[in-house]
């Protein structure tokens, strides 16, 4: 009876011994993170959020894809309403002044340790320009591109041309675009989405300014320059390529996959597009049996290149959260952006690298050697010169700015004169700002 009195104490003292250990075992900080890449870039993300769970035992980041850039962010301020917000919002860089006034994020440079704030200071210098604001970073860079000149090699050949030359002109193109149209090596010579992005770059690569106090950069922007000179300069580049048939427009505004298989199927020779398709065009040139070849983004005759305006987007972290969880947030944040996941990153989806030390390891492994195809991006974007054209424009409703833009250039492929088009669409986005300025006094 004593020996079994003893055993059932040690039994219960046992159980209670080890429901104390796991009344104090410490519990998981669990955090969410709304993206918006799709198609394969889905199951690449949550490997590498798998990556970083089977790591850091300690937090359980779930991240979950919310559809587009404009999706997410829509998504995003319907559940900061609700108090559901997520931690971590994925957001295309001209949802920044948007995020900046909605009052959902906290910058992400607060709360860093002196040693996190140094680590921000391997951002390139292009990319940390457009994401520092009032002298701090409010969100961490992540997929970042900007768009670059593709060119069938082949179809070069077929029209004698210089496979090893690309054009880089605006004059050029129309040369090139001609010669292969006229040779009959291709149906059309180039195309391009009609989407305002190309028309961002292009006024950024000509050393203008999109929107007044220097791009919305040194006061709220309350005015656009959509009849820019520059912008006329572009917009009569490309209305004359499509009255002379060399430009093959889908039908479709915005429309990256029309412009994609027009490319691909060989019925153009060029193709203007995103450095983040990179691996897209060089697996479809290898399918295809083609040789693929990029040059930089084609700048206006006689003019110095200023550069590219950082496209894609950065990660926002919501306020109102737990020490505990902005804790755990900000170090999935600066694992994702890391130097061996930049690396990573940028081999898996073709957004180029954007730490001085990813550069710095791609080009030691001889990575632009054996894949030729990244370098002209990488190229562009190191020779961008930092200054308000090419740090982009900071407009609250930029992307109905964009919308105004994409029907302006559709509205002049249909026959509007290129003047009446662009200052109509002016006017239009002017009231969008003051609209949008009242709303958020």
């Amino acid at each position: 009876m004593v020996k079994w009195a003893r055993a059932a104490c040690s039994i219960v003292l046992g159980l209670v011994m080890a429901g104390s250990a796991l009344a104090a075992a410490p519990k998981k900080v669990e955090v969410t993170f709304w993206h918006a890449m799709g198609g394969g870039n889905i199951a690449f993300i949550e490997r590498m959020v798998a990556d970083f769970n089977f790591t850091h035992p300690q937090i359980e980041v779930k991240a979950e894809y919310k559809g587009s850039y404009r999706d997410t962010l829509n998504a995003t301020i319907l559940a900061h309403r609700q108090k559901k917000s997520p931690h971590m919002v994925h957001i295309f860089e001209v949802g920044t002044q948007m995020a900046l006034d909605s009052g959902i994020f906290t910058p992400f440079a607060q709360g860093l340790e002196a040693s996190a704030l140094r680590d921000l200071e391997d951002y390139i210098p292009p990319v940390a320009n457009y994401y520092t604001i009032n002298g701090q970073f409010n969100s961490i860079p992540w997929n970042s591109s900007n768009p670059v000149l593709y060119y069938n090699k082949d179809i070069f050949r077929k029209a004698g041309l210089d496979p090893e030359n690309p054009p880089k002109t605006y004059g050029e193109i129309m040369k090139a675009a001609e010669q292969i149209v006229r040779s009959k090596a291709a149906v059309k010579g180039i195309t391009w989405p009609l989407h305002s992005w190309f028309v961002e770059q292009w006024i950024s690569m000509q050393g203008a300014l999109l929107a007044n106090n220097e791009n919305g950069r040194a006061g709220r922007a309350t005015e656009t320059h959509l009849d820019s000179p520059a912008m006329m300069r572009t917009a009569t580049w490309w209305k004359e390529l499509y009255d002379k048939g060399l430009y093959a427009y889908s039908g479709k505004p915005e429309d990256w996959d029309g412009a994609n298989k027009l490319f691909v199927s060989g019925q153009t020779g060029m193709l203007i597009t995103s450095t983040s398709d990179v691996t897209f065009h060089q697996a479809a040139a290898f399918e295809n049996g083609y040789a693929l070849g990029t040059g930089p983004l084609p700048a206006p005759d006689g003019m110095e290149r200023n550069g590219v305006v950082v496209g894609g987007a950065s990660i926002w972290m919501t306020r109102d959260k737990s020490p505990e969880e902005m804790e755990a947030a900000r170090t999935f944040l600066l694992w994702l952006t890391n130097t061996e996941n930049g690396v990573r990153w940028h081999k898996g989806t073709g957004y180029f690298p954007v730490r001085t030390s990813s550069c710095d390891v791609v080009k030691n492994q001889g990575w632009f050697e054996k894949n030729p195809a990244y370098t002209a991006a990488f190229e562009q974007l190191l020779s961008t010169r930092v200054n308000r054209a090419s740090q982009g424009a900071l407009l609250g409703p930029f992307p109905e700015i964009r919308t105004i833009i994409t029907d302006a250039m559709q509205q002049i492929l249909s026959g509007t004169p290129v003047e009446k088009a662009l200052k109509e669409a002016d006017t239009r986005a002017d009231k969008a700002l003051q609209d949008y300025n009242r709303s958020v006094k």
